[in-house]
């Protein structure tokens, strides 16, 4: 892909979201880092409803300790891997407390160093709690990365960095929302929604899915 579909391409994604936002609901970056551990392998509408309830009693690391992991439980059950997750969440607050004030280091080793906190997880922090141009690739950027064309890969480690070589600076703040927006809401896994896609005359996928709306011209 050529850089000026690839330009074209945020273009049309910030056009339709100038503003994008998690849909994680969170009020602190530590929310937001909790929020983000519970959200692996669950989907942010079971996070937001099992948070809301947790962070009314809960929202701070010496909080989260104080409750310990059994105290933890009962709000998170719902989510899958809630045993580990609660371990984890307590851990990491724990360290968070001894090691940082009890509060959310803005530096990624920092944030790779607190149990159950990856490289994802770390700059999905990064970027939306303290505002740098991180992209975290998860199964839904991964998938529009490739199938789009804008930065295939064969795993996450290489689409991560083709996506940081070939995003231009002005789109790199918000283009981790934007694609993974995309792929939750518009290229989904199974039958992707390509007639109502903004995109779909510059994406480089072959098997479209058929519909009536006409692709917009694009003078490269």
């Amino acid at each position: 892909m050529n850089p000026a579909k690839r330009r074209a391409i945020y273009e049309r994604l910030r056009a339709g979201n100038p503003q994008p936002r998690s849909e994680l609901s969170y009020r602190t970056p530590f929310e937001l880092l909790v929020a983000v551990v519970l959200s692996a392998q669950a989907t942010d509408r079971s996070v937001n409803k099992a948070t809301a309830q947790l962070f009314a009693v809960a929202r701070t690391p010496a909080a989260i300790v104080q409750l310990g992991i059994d105290g933890l439980i009962p709000y998170i059950a719902s989510i899958g891997l809630f045993r580990t997750k609660a371990k984890n969440v307590v851990a990491l607050s724990r360290l968070l407390v001894d090691e940082h004030g009890g509060v959310v280091p803005n530096d990624r080793a920092a944030l790779e160093a607190l149990p159950g906190v990856g490289r994802k997880t770390a700059s999905v922090v990064l970027n939306t709690a303290f505002g740098q141009p991180t992209i975290a690739v998860d199964t839904h950027i991964f998938r529009v990365a490739n199938r789009t064309g804008l930065a295939p890969g064969k795993n996450v480690a290489e689409v991560e960095r083709k996506l940081d070589k070939f995003t231009p600076d002005e789109f790199r703040r918000d283009a981790h929302h934007w694609l993974i927006l995309h792929g939750r809401y518009t290229c989904v896994a199974r039958t992707p929604r390509c007639p109502r896609c903004s995109i779909r005359d510059l994406c480089e996928f072959r098997h479209k899915t058929p519909g009536d709306v006409p692709p917009r011209p694009f003078a490269s």
